[in-house]
């Protein structure tokens, strides 16, 4: 994939009768950190007041000397985060916590509420003050400014002005609650651990703690974790379920399932079908480490060709598009990836990737493989061109090159002896789903959710 497109975030929150919350939310972390490499916190409840820790880096970076053995809680909900809304900063890292008329809450957000600038700027033209640049800080200012003190009714008020895609944890001493948004953009799982109950944004979060998954929470839908055990609360009646399909493509880990499906399942098949619709005359068959491995595998398969590792992945490097500028992208993909030039050296080879969002990372990895011997390069991307803008949870405002180039300019471009993309119909069809359950908004210009400009 070429990185200028940013990941949402990650969240995990768990409610636990014993006192090992804020261990295994550092665990569930770890789990979701490449949905988010800028930063980390957790909030956890311990004796009625809540807590947090908070720091810039990966989550061992932030909580590698904390003693979490020394902190007795029983609730805590955690986040990682890339900025999708708001600077890279401290200030905006998450949970945020604050004190309400409801009492203590903690808030840990994963999306973009596309109208939360102009709710922002009516705010404070209303003499609120705000500390953050994130759009989360609207919805506790919204909550904040509820007339009733039930909790419950202040979310459907201030949930009720916002509009975006999220999935969102609040905690108070009391409960736990996880919220999605009304057309299941963004994903929200259920699991059952040790008594307890933990929500998280990915299945895998649920298996690296040992929970067993549940469901997931249903888009409108709020779920209550608290001594009372699980409730669920419908805040809002849900409307045309449009699940993000880059969770698929590219964001989700591979052994995380969403909807019924395996992650890796659904590459491997966009990988065939994008072997059926557009074979290359070539040896071999390689990947991009690692959201494309899957597809290449997939593609090696229905083209009957032999997959090779034609390319190795420094595994101590973040993924490149957490970086927040092109220079430091083009620089870790030339720390990050190297060709191997025993496999590729006088082959023509198939190279696989997930998705091309500006074309830099291509070109370069191009450059690599014919560098390092390669007789010819044929790009195969296992999704459509990327056309538009998001603006619901993930970081596309970068030039987009499918939105001024045709598929030959941008062969030219990244300089691939051939070039073809899936197309949107192929790719809705390996997922297993209905268009009208997807979101496809960064191809078709669809998006559930009119984009508010900025």
């Amino acid at each position: 994939m070429n990185r200028p497109i940013h990941e949402e975030c990650g969240i995990f929150g768990i409610w636990l009768p014993g006192r090992e919350a804020v261990s295994t939310a550092l665990t569930g972390l770890i789990a979701l950190q490449h949905r988010g490499q800028e930063s980390a916190g957790i909030s956890w409840s311990q004796q009625g007041e809540l807590l947090e820790k908070r720091g810039m880096g990966l989550v061992e970076d932030v909580f590698g000397s904390f003693d979490y053995r020394t902190v007795p809680a029983h609730a805590a909900i955690g986040h990682v985060r890339y900025s999708t809304m708001g600077k890279s900063s401290l200030v905006n890292a998450q949970p945020l916590t604050f004190s309400s008329r409801m009492g203590p809450l903690a808030l840990a957000h994963n999306g973009n509420l596309v109208n939360a600038p102009a709710i922002r700027t009516q705010l404070e033209q209303q003499g609120s003050i705000f500390q953050t640049s994130s759009d989360l800080e609207v919805v506790a200012h919204l909550l904040a400014r509820a007339t009733t003190t039930d909790l419950d009714r202040a979310l459907v008020s201030a949930l009720g002005q916002v509009r975006g895609a999220y999935a969102l944890l609040i905690l108070t001493p009391q409960r736990l609650l996880a919220v999605r948004d009304p057309n299941g953009i963004r994903p929200l799982v259920l699991g059952k651990f040790r008594g307890g109950w933990v929500a998280a944004s990915e299945t895998c979060a649920l298996d690296t703690v040992g929970a067993e998954f549940v469901r997931e929470v249903e888009p409108g839908e709020m779920v209550s974790m608290s001594n009372r055990g699980l409730e669920s609360v419908p805040l809002f009646p849900p409307r045309q379920h449009a699940f993000c399909i880059f969770e698929f493509i590219y964001f989700a880990r591979p052994d995380s399932v969403f909807m019924g499906r395996n992650v890796h399942m659904v590459r491997r098949e966009l990988g065939r079908a994008l072997a059926r619709e557009a074979p290359a005359e070539a040896d071999i068959v390689t990947g991009v480490p690692d959201s494309s491995l899957s597809a290449a595998a997939g593609y090696a398969e229905a083209a009957g060709l032999p997959y090779e590792t034609g390319l190795i992945r420094n595994r101590y490097l973040g993924r490149t598009f957490i970086r927040p500028c092109q220079q430091q992208r083009d620089l870790g993909v030339a720390l990050k990836l190297n060709p191997i030039r025993g496999v590729v050296a006088g082959k023509r080879v198939v190279l696989v990737d997930d998705s091309l969002i500006r074309g830099t990372t291509s070109l370069r990895i191009v450059q690599l493989l014919k560098e390092a011997g390669a007789r010819e390069v044929h790009l195969r991307i296992a999704s459509p061109p990327i056309a538009f803008s998001c603006g619901l949870g993930i970081d596309t405002k970068d030039d987009l090159v499918a939105a001024r180039m045709g598929p030959g300019e941008i062969r030219e471009y990244v300089g691939a002896d051939s070039l073809e993309f899936l197309s949107p119909e192929g790719m809705v069809a390996a997922t297993g789903f209905n268009a009208k359950q997807l979101c496809l908004g960064c191809f078709l210009g669809n998006h559930p959710i009119r984009r508010v400009e900025r």
